[in-house]
C-alpha cells in the first residue's frame, strides 16, 4: 500500500487544496492530509479547527484521512510509513521554494519522494491569503472555497472584522 502525505497549513482549506487532494487519492492507496503548526504563519484557524474542515471537506473520499503534526515533515512521514510527499504548485515562484524543501526532506531521509502537483489552471492564483484578504475586503469568496464550509469561513472573517 502507497502512502503519500500533503502538508500544508490550510488556513483555510480552499478548492485549490481540494483539488490537490482529489488527484492524489488517486495516485495513492492513502492519501494523509497533514495539518501542520507552522511557526512563521499566524493562522486564523487553530489546529483542530482546521482538521475539522478538512475532515468536512473530504468526507466521502475513504483514502484521505486528515492528521495535525509538529515537527520536521520527514519524521511524521516515517511514523505514518509514507513513502511520498505530495506538494501542489501554482507558479514557478512555487518551484524553488518547494524544490529546497524537497531537497531538504531528502538529504534528511531518503526513503521518501517528494511527488508535485501543479494546480489546475483555474486555481492558479489561489492561497488562502487570497481567500483571507478578499473576504476581509467584503468580496465573494464561494468560488475559492469548498461550500460545506464556506459559512465557518464566513464568520470567521467577520470575527477578524470585528477586532
Amino acid at each position: 500500500m502507497t502512502t503519500a502525505i500533503y502538508p500544508g497549513s490550510f488556513d483555510p482549506v480552499t478548492v485549490g487544496h481540494l483539488d490537490i487532494i482529489k488527484r492524489a487519492s488517486k495516485l495513492f492507496d492513502r492519501v494523509i492530509v497533514a495539518v501542520l503548526v507552522n511557526m512563521e504563519k499566524r493562522p486564523w484557524f487553530t489546529i483542530e479547527e482546521r482538521t475539522e474542515l478538512l475532515k468536512k471537506v473530504t468526507e466521502g473520499m475513504p483514502n484521505v484521512e486528515i492528521a495535525g503534526f509538529d515537527g520536521l515533515l520527514v519524521d511524521f512521514a516515517a511514523q505514518k510509513k509514507a513513502s511520498a510527499i505530495v506538494k501542489g504548485l501554482r507558479a514557478v515562484s512555487d518551484f524553488e521554494y518547494e524544490f529546497q524543501m524537497a531537497l531538504t526532506n531528502r538529504k534528511l531521509d531518503d526513503t521518501i519522494e517528494t511527488v508535485f502537483l501543479t494546480s489546475s489552471a483555474e486555481n492558479m492564483f489561489l492561497s488562502s491569503s487570497i481567500v483571507k484578504q478578499v473576504g476581509l475586503l467584503g468580496g465573494d469568496i464561494a468560488a475559492f472555497v469548498p461550500e460545506c464550509i464556506k459559512d465557518e469561513i464566513l464568520l470567521r472573517i467577520k470575527q477578524r472584522i470585528k477586532k
